[in-house]
């Protein structure tokens, strides 16, 4: 079966600062992958060398099947990959109305599996809110506005970069069940989260990495089941 991603010997620099030391990250349709390690160890740099945003110095990124290592990010995202990222990045001098509709196309296979009245569905509090600015909302409900954006662009692949940061535990909750409900209609997802029980839970295999190189890779439920690696790397 063809992945959705495969990137392949991922080397990124930051000028001199050589980051990514030859990463390989493949995801498969439907698949959860969660995407671990402390700070500073080039989870997000992995992400947005996947996207388009920072261009490796060398290695290969596909998307489905189609080499995309130079493509910009808009070409990306038109393949069928949607992107929350770190920061959330709405806009706050548009309605919570206007910030969904914006985004909102078919899918590239054609699909329009995620419509307005779904996303408003999925986040009632959106719809509670959809007249407001986005300027206006809380940090949880500006992280739910990032994810009904990005869902409304009926992607393939959606990639959360620190789903839950800063996020109070109630809130934090409630993106948790959305996450599942994402994953349960099919799209394929790589989560960057702190909380790792959360992430394991829902994540059908994990990656960890460490100064820019991965150091485990395997099922969700081998890392559950071994302290030593979760100590070792991810201090939990």
């Amino acid at each position: 079966m063809t992945s959705l991603i495969e990137a392949r010997g991922i080397h990124t620099y930051y000028g001199a600062s050589h980051i990514l030391h030859g990463v390989d990250l493949a995801l498969a349709p439907g698949e959860t992958l969660g995407l671990m390690g402390r700070n500073g160890m080039g989870k997000s740099t992995l992400l947005k060398s996947i996207l388009g945003l920072v261009r490796p110095r060398s290695g290969t990124v596909r998307v489905k099947g189609a080499d995309m290592t130079r493509s910009a990010p808009h070409r990306i995202a038109l393949a069928g990959v949607a992107y929350v990222p770190e920061g959330r990045g709405i806009f706050p001098n548009l309605s919570v109305h206007e910030n969904l509709v914006m985004a909102a196309r078919a899918g590239a296979r054609g699909q329009r599996d995620w419509t307005l009245e779904r996303v408003l569905a999925a986040f009632p509090r959106l719809r509670e809110r959809i007249g407001h600015g986005g300027g206006q909302l809380s940090g949880g409900e500006q992280q739910m506005l990032t994810i009904g954006r990005a869902l409304l662009t009926n992607p393939d692949v959606l990639i959360l970069d620190e789903a839950t940061e800063g996020l109070a535990p109630l809130v934090s909750r409630e993106i948790w069940r959305i996450v599942r409900e994402i994953k349960a209609s099919g799209i394929a997802t790589i989560i960057v989260d702190k909380n790792f029980r959360a992430v394991t839970a829902i994540a059908d295999r994990a990656m960890i990495l460490v100064k820019g190189s991965v150091v485990f890779e395997g099922p969700s439920e081998r890392l559950r089941g071994d302290p030593s690696i979760r100590e070792r790397y991810l201090g939990v």
